[in-house]
């Protein structure tokens, strides 16, 4: 059994503890708010950039062709995969690399390259030996991100599918935030965007169809807008890993502290047993050494 002043140190110890996951929580919190706000304010503008331009393209004709919209093979993949730079997150890390895997896993004759944007995601699969097509080390890591940030990632893909062709599919992975309890994986298609995944979705609806008109040629619309959805479709998906690292670590920090309450209250009562143990001890030798005499 330990004694009297083991425990105390132990007790102690697991209340700096307890401080540091209470302050981290409430870091966590305020990030939380901020960043949630603007993922709300960011889902109206991607949501709609999408479904509009989903539909432009869709009614585009098949004569219409753009780098950004025509098929290609199917051997080469990009995966830009969106982790945190720190840890102390409860499962969000993971999660996202088990989903990375589990795509590796559903391609096994692909060529896939992994475009890291977090520190954690990063020293997973090199250490693994992955074939990495470069890291955004420091994006997610302060809490907030930039569009300039968003838009350097955006432009890096956009080069690899059309200027250098070194890929033929661009998929990105991220936590979509739902609740600070709930965050969601999302795998998505980047590139090729696709020509109909908005109006597919309302086939049904085709009386409410909306006419556009085109003040300038499609060739010089869609270059424009094209790659402003896959940088908003970036940006979007680092506001929602944000948001939901925020909230992961609010909810590990609160259950860290739980713990460690619990474990005090434990140890607490087990000192109280040790030191009533030894103020016992303390009176039998004193009754015995009064009855010896």
């Amino acid at each position: 059994m330990p004694n009297l002043l083991d425990i105390r140190r132990r007790i102690k110890s697991v209340k700096n503890t307890q401080q540091i996951t209470k302050a981290m929580k409430m870091v966590s919190a305020a990030k939380l708010k901020r960043a949630q706000d603007r993922v709300v304010t960011a889902r109206p503008f991607a949501n709609k950039m999408t479904e509009v331009l989903s539909g432009l393209a869709d009614r585009a004709g098949e004569d219409f062709h753009h780098p950004l919209l025509d098929a290609r093979g199917d051997e080469r993949y990009l995966l830009v995969l969106v982790t945190a730079d720190k840890g102390l997150c409860g499962a969000f890390n993971t999660n996202l690399i088990k989903a990375a895997q589990a795509f590796v896993r559903d391609n096994p004759d692909k060529q896939i390259e992994i475009l890291a944007v977090g520190r954690k995601g990063r020293d997973f699969f090199r250490r693994r030996g992955a074939s990495m097509a470069g890291e955004y080390i420091g994006v997610t890591g302060k809490g907030r991100v930039e569009f300039s940030e968003a838009l350097e990632i955006a432009r890096d893909v956009i080069k690899r599918f059309t200027d250098d062709e070194a890929i033929d599919k661009a998929f990105i992975i991220y936590n979509e935030f739902k609740s600070v309890l709930q965050q969601r994986v999302v795998t998505e298609q980047l590139l090729p965007v696709a020509r109909s995944s908005a109006a597919e979705a309302k086939a049904d609806q085709a009386l409410n169809l909306v006419d556009y008109i085109y003040e300038q040629p499609p060739t010089e619309i869609f270059s424009r807008l094209l790659p402003r959805l896959v940088e908003t479709q970036i940006f979007r998906a680092l506001l929602e890993s944000i948001a939901s690292e925020q909230g992961a670590r609010m909810t590990a920090m609160d259950s860290a502290s739980k713990n460690a309450r619990e474990l005090i209250d434990t140890l607490t009562l087990n000192m109280n047993r040790v030191r009533q143990a030894a103020i016992t001890n303390e009176i039998i030798e004193v009754v015995s050494g009064a009855a010896a005499q």
